[in-house]
């Protein structure tokens, strides 16, 4: 079996191989296939987003996905919280000597293929080997660039007290099957990543970008932490209900084994939204008719207050939803 060498890393003739064999016959941006130092790029009218990720999760293939396809996911969806159309992206690969060029291939063609499925065109690269034992197979980073949609206004300052919550779909697939993987844990109904490009789901609630106050892909620190960011720059408090907030059966179940909490478990497939009331089920119907919104629902409402998240549980009581000082979960995305 062929395998990373130190050589691919060194800027010969192994290294060239390399670019030419495997990364270039998956990535057909033209600009790319110049090899040179700076993509040039078309001219584009309006605001830019910038953003940029580093992907580290361990292991780096997953129920539902691996690290190419979730770096794709990842940039996109931080481009359209921002309100960007992701247009283009850079990839950097850190590889580890000894790792197969057969799996590197598959990561390479995920993440070709789910950037091409989002519109999204791979215009710049560098990859770097370093010895074994230092990078656990492969590490991505990756930059993305959109188009900022005039007709949204996203941020804390525009959230209002009766402002309603919604979620895109149930909570902690992510974390869940990325655990479940690493711990050698099974459980009778295998457990799925959420990971996918949300550009298209957004777009069809466009009718509505008026009403839209807040954006945010609850990735690490999952609902929990994302929404306590949110409290904390709008100086508000929001209600959650912890009967509307969607969490698989087998999610809930495999939180409970290892002693998790939903709200805390990491997604790389859902947004948060922050809606005026008027609208909110208006947008909940809308994002239903996509296949990655069939189960988005009002999970609470913006109060005033002084910067607190709470759940009114199912048995009536109210608990404090507290930015975690710590989760259990490292190198999830």
């Amino acid at each position: 079996m062929k395998r990373v060498l130190l050589a691919h890393g060194d800027g010969g003739l192994y290294a060239a191989a390399l670019i030419k064999d495997l990364f270039l016959r998956h990535f057909s941006y033209p600009e790319l296939g110049k090899l040179k130092d700076a993509a040039l790029l078309s001219s584009i009218d309006g605001r830019l987003a910038v953003t940029t990720d580093s992907f580290v999760v361990q292991p780096p293939f997953f129920p539902g996905g691996d690290i190419g396809k979730l770096s794709v996911c990842g940039t996109v969806n931080d481009l359209v919280a921002g309100g960007a159309q992701p247009l283009y992206l850079t990839v950097s690969f850190i590889l580890e000597e000894g790792l197969p060029l057969e799996e590197l291939e598959v990561i390479v063609v995920s993440l070709a293929d789910t950037a091409r499925s989002c519109g999204v065109e791979v215009v710049a690269g560098d990859t770097k080997v370093v010895p074994r034992g230092q990078a656990d197979k492969l590490y991505i980073t990756t930059t993305g660039i959109g188009r900022v949609d005039p007709r949204l206004a996203l941020g804390a300052e525009h959230v209002r007290s009766g402002d309603a919550v919604i979620l895109s779909g149930p909570a902690g697939d992510h974390g869940i099957a990325v655990l479940s993987c690493r711990k050698g844990v099974s459980f009778q109904t295998q457990v799925v990543s959420d990971c996918a490009p949300l550009n298209e789901l957004i777009e069809t609630i466009s009718p509505y970008f008026p009403a839209l106050r807040w954006l945010r892909d609850p990735t690490r620190g999952g609902v929990g932490a994302t929404l306590n960011e949110l409290v904390e720059s709008a100086a508000l408090d929001i209600m959650l209900e912890e009967k509307l907030l969607p969490v698989r059966p087998e999610v809930r179940a495999a939180a409970e084994l290892l002693g998790l909490d939903p709200l805390y478990l990491p997604n790389e497939g859902k947004m948060i939204m922050v809606v005026e009331q008027e609208v909110a089920a208006a947008v909940r119907a809308a994002l239903r008719e996509h296949p990655l919104g069939r189960e988005a629902e009002i999970i609470g409402q913006v109060e005033r207050g002084a910067g607190n998240v709470w759940l009114r549980t199912v048995l009536g009581g109210t608990r404090g939803v507290e930015m975690p000082a710590g989760l259990p979960l490292p190198r999830i995305c």
